[in-house]
């Protein structure tokens, strides 16, 4: 941790509540408010009178969370009300803290990105977490006004040890010629009701995060693990290819990574399908409409493809 790290920490969240605030989810004094309630420090400062929660969030590497951990609990030290936890999506909750003295007071809170939107927490329950621990991290989840899932300190706990497999299968379609991303992106979207599809949703989350889970999962040798390797995604990664971090990824057409959307095509290639909502023409435009017209998202009215 450095002053320069710390700017663009301090950066990011500005932008981020400045964001909430041109989209009229919050009142303009909630921007300064959310802002001063933040201290940006470099060290921390041992309050024995004070009920703590501290919440590790540095990147995923093992030895660096041990780190961070062993330094807290030699600092906070006496202070028999502080907790500890990390906020790990894919390492062991008990491997990271076995630096931790009072491991009764230690367990994991894993949030989902974006944070500010993303209502879900998985809260941790290591072998050693005592009931009341679970119980304040429970009490503080919903404070802030999000949904709490409990679940034992297992690989991926429960949305990764579901989404990586499920991401991992949509590659190897790819790999053997199976399927377009963009048209397995489509399937799911409109076929399973799902928000983004599964391409999509590694470029948000990057490919090198998906990677790295990968292969400290193999790392494990867990049988019941269903991973594999993807020489693909590892060669998109060589090459910077990370999503939306990077601007490349699977979603290479401008304007999937911004507000600005592509036009509409004069003319749409794929089978016409009986209504509005059961296939998209363009993800990023309108739907196909039966009888060779599409609907305007903007306006919510069908249209005939000359007028696209």
């Amino acid at each position: 941790v450095n002053e320069k790290q710390l700017e663009i920490a301090r950066k990011a969240i500005q932008k981020s509540v400045e964001k909430l605030h041109q989209k009229k989810a919050i009142q303009i004094e909630s921007v300064d408010k959310t802002l001063n309630s933040i201290n940006f420090s470099t060290k921390t400062e041992p309050k024995s009178d004070e009920n703590l929660l501290i919440i590790e969030a540095v990147p995923e590497l093992l030895d660096v969370k041990r780190k961070i951990f062993a330094a807290l609990n030699e600092q906070f030290k006496g202070n028999d009300s502080v907790i500890f936890v990390t906020n790990t999506s894919s390492l062991s909750v008990q491997e990271i803290g076995v630096k931790v003295g009072p491991q009764e007071r230690y367990g994991g809170l894993h949030f989902f990105n974006p944070v500010p939107l993303m209502k879900l927490v998985e809260i941790i329950k290591n072998v050693t977490t005592s009931q009341q621990t679970v119980d304040a991290l429970k009490e503080f989840v919903a404070d802030i006004g999000k949904v709490g899932v409990l679940c034992k300190d297992t690989p991926g706990f429960i949305v990764n040890r579901l989404l990586i497999p499920y991401s991992g299968e949509a590659v190897r379609m790819v790999e053997r010629g199976d399927a377009t991303f963009e048209d397995i992106d489509i399937a799911m979207k409109l076929g399973a009701g799902y928000p983004m599809g599964p391409f999509e949703l590694m470029d948000m989350t990057g490919l090198d995060t998906g990677k790295f889970v990968v292969e400290s999962w193999l790392a494990m040798n867990d049988p019941t693990l269903n991973v594999q390797r993807s020489e693909l995604v590892n060669k998109m990664v060589s090459e910077g290819k990370l999503g939306r971090k990077t601007g490349k990824g699977w979603m290479r057409r401008k304007g999937v990574f911004g507000r600005e959307r592509n036009p509409c095509p004069a003319t749409c290639e794929r089978p016409k399908p009986p209504t509005c909502s059961t296939f998209w023409c363009n993800p990023n435009c309108y739907l196909v409409c039966s009888g060779g017209q599409v609907l305007d998202t903007k306006t919510g009215k069908c249209k005939p493809l000359s007028e696209c």
